[in-house]
């Protein structure tokens, strides 16, 4: 073994490495021997850590990070930041290109703006999500001159002021998103678009800003995408701003806008007939004749968005004799879709590889037959609640579409075992949705678990024929299995849930109304799953408090947990939240074996990293003042339900 690994010089290692891209195979590759762990250690470029102490070790051992995630960080604060950086530049801060920072609540002007001067090549910066974002952050921000990408989503204390700030120390600015910045008005997009004019991306998503915006986004002459979804104030004169302006623009999302009417964005389609990307989904509540006649002179057209828009075998036609490059269509919820107009879509040469056809009730399987003959490298393809369709439509996605990744069949009430026989032969699937189909069992299930080994996530939502024998399969034939929903799969019990503890990669999973899953099935889960992320036990009243003990124990990477109406005690529910030190978000509604002052005990100990929590309104009257002042105070949004 080890003669045949010395034949492997460095430059072959590089070369297989760049082919493995899953962070389990990465791991297993490190591991075989020392030479490739250097090798990987020595081309790792990105790390996501949870304490800041060992920044300056990790970065040292790795000599090639350029990227940093401290989003799951809790301990990040000013007073952190300052002793990571000390005096002087250290010498991870001084390659350091990307920093993601989302969800940080204790980092304010102070640490940021020392992160800032310690960074001088740092392109992209990530603070979405942050509570405590404000004008005075954004003034620490404005100091990285090199920023390139600046991502400020729900910064919900940014105004105008900050933006500005922004806009004057960032000129380099190619990519910035605002989305739900609700207090940035007109005037703050007009001093940005007169700063910034390097920028190439902006999204201004929920923005409560008018037309006045777009026409001084317009003069924008290196913008190639905005994303403007939800401006509910904006109208047709905007469109007709942009439609006289932006020469570089490529891609344009404004759906959810109701103001705008069909005959302002064919004004603008028709000004940019290189536009590659259209999205104007829940935009149109009568058929937009004038859109669907503009995509005439959009021949280069890559991915047209229209979910909800009422639409006609004219459509249909336009497309298929037009839009030749055409790769995404996204139809859900449309009226008018129909066996006739899928066939005369896909008929012309049209090869798409992505379809949304949701809620379109009038499909049967020579919809998908078509499709099938025409888009054999269809990619992914959503059915939600086709209910026509019946298990020949899977016979003909098993047959032709082998490289079918992502399937959404959830509500389908025609899906059977012998369907999933069928589709069991699409081996490359990654995306599983079987949710509410309910003529599904173990054996289905079984078949889709012996030959689909990739899938990464699946949902059974609701499939109550599924049970212990179909979990145990899918424990034996799907072990990169991340994300798995059983809610309300009623024959499940402890057994089933022992199983899943074989699936060392799972990190999410729902399991609602298990009513007969105990500690035992917990105890066994939380053993074998170390990856555990996100866990939702709502309603599984079986579970006492040796469950969770075991679930405080041994699952230390959880970062979202649902509790609601379980029977833990206060001791549990003590040791879960102070346990679990990555614990951020926290459903603990009508826990009837808590007291008071067990959530007290338990709200403190989790206080630190705690970001958001669900509690019912009630204990609002009962809890101590000075708790709920501190977790506000940490950035912790309180629900009360």
């Amino acid at each position: 073994m080890d003669s045949a690994l010395f034949v492997l010089n460095e430059d072959l290692l590089i070369r297989i490495l760049s082919f493995i891209t899953h962070d389990s195979d990465r791991k297993a590759f490190r591991l075989v021997c020392k030479a490739f762990l250097r090798v990987d250690s020595f081309h790792r470029t990105h790390l996501r850590i949870l304490r800041p102490e060992f920044i300056t070790t990790l970065f040292s051992k790795f000599p090639r990070i350029y990227s940093l995630d401290l989003s799951v960080c809790p301990q990040i604060n000013d007073g952190a930041v300052s002793m990571l950086v000390g005096y002087g530049l250290p010498d991870w801060s001084r390659r350091l290109r990307r920093l993601v920072l989302s969800r940080t609540t204790g980092l304010k002007s102070a640490g940021l703006e020392i992160l800032m001067k310690s960074c001088p090549v740092l392109e992209s910066i990530d603070v979405s999500y942050c509570w405590g974002f404000g004008d005075r952050e954004a003034a620490a921000l404005s100091f990285g001159g090199s920023l390139r990408d600046v991502k400020l989503d729900r910064c919900l204390g940014l105004t105008d002021v900050g933006l500005a700030k922004v806009a004057i120390g960032c000129q380099c600015l190619e990519k910035l998103s605002l989305m739900w910045c609700i207090e940035i008005t007109d005037l703050g997009i007009d001093f940005l678009s007169k700063k910034c004019t390097q920028l190439k991306q902006l999204d201004i998503s929920y923005l409560k800003v008018t037309s006045v915006s777009l026409h001084s986004i317009s003069s924008m002459e290196k913008l190639e995408l905005l994303a403007m979804v939800g401006c509910g104030i904006v109208d047709d004169e905007g469109l007709h701003y942009l439609g006289k302006g932006c020469p570089s623009l490529q891609a344009l999302d404004v759906s959810r806008c109701d103001r705008l009417s069909s005959s302002a964005l064919a004004f603008l389609i028709n000004g940019h007939p290189s536009m590659l990307q259209v999205y104007a989904s829940h935009c149109f509540h009568e058929f937009p004749t004038k859109v669907i006649q503009g995509l005439k002179d959009l021949k280069n057209l890559k991915k047209l968005i229209l979910d909800g828009a009422p639409v006609s075998e004219s459509f249909f036609k336009i497309i298929n004799f037009n839009c030749k490059y055409l790769v995404e269509i996204g139809l859900g919820k449309c009226k008018g879709v129909t066996d006739k107009g899928i066939l005369q879509l896909v008929s012309g040469g049209v090869n798409l590889n992505i379809l949304n056809l949701t809620c379109c009730s009038e499909l049967t399987d020579n919809a998908i037959s078509a499709i099938t003959d025409s888009c054999r490298s269809v990619l992914c393809l959503k059915l939600e609640c086709c209910n026509l369709l019946t298990e020949k439509s899977l016979y003909h996605l098993g047959l032709h579409c082998s490289l079918l990744e992502e399937l959404d069949l959830t509500d389908c009430f025609g899906v059977n075992d012998t369907g999933l026989y069928y589709l069991s032969k699409c081996t490359k699937l990654i995306c599983l949705k079987l949710g509410l189909c309910t003529n599904i069992t173990d054996k289905g299930l079984y078949c889709v678990a012996r030959n689909c080994s990739e899938i990464r996530e699946l949902d059974l939502y609701r499939c109550q024929g599924i049970g212990d024998d179909g979990l145990y399969a899918l424990s034996s034939g799907c072990k990169r299995m991340q994300k798995l929903n059983l809610s309300y799969c009623s024959e499940v019990t402890d057994r089933g849930i022992e199983c899943l503890g074989h699936l060392p990669e799972l990190s999410d999973l729902e399991m609602r109304s298990l009513l007969n899953v105990t500690g035992t099935g917990l105890t066994a889960l939380a053993t074998g799953c170390k990856r555990l992320a996100e866990l939702d036990v709502k309603d599984c009243t079986s579970i006492d408090d040796s469950g969770f003990m075991a679930l405080a124990y041994y699952s230390r990477n959880l970062q979202q947990i649902n509790l609601s109406h379980c029977a833990i005690s206060d001791v549990g529910l003590c040791m879960v939240m102070g346990n679990l030190t990555r614990l951020q978000d926290a459903k603990l509604v009508n826990l009837y074996n808590v007291s008071t002052n067990g959530f007290e005990v338990a709200l403190r100990a989790s206080r630190v990293r705690l970001k958001k929590v669900k509690l019912i309104a009630s204990l609002r009257l009962h809890l101590t003042p000075d708790v709920v002042k501190t977790l506000k105070a940490r950035g912790c949004r309180i629900r009360w339900d």
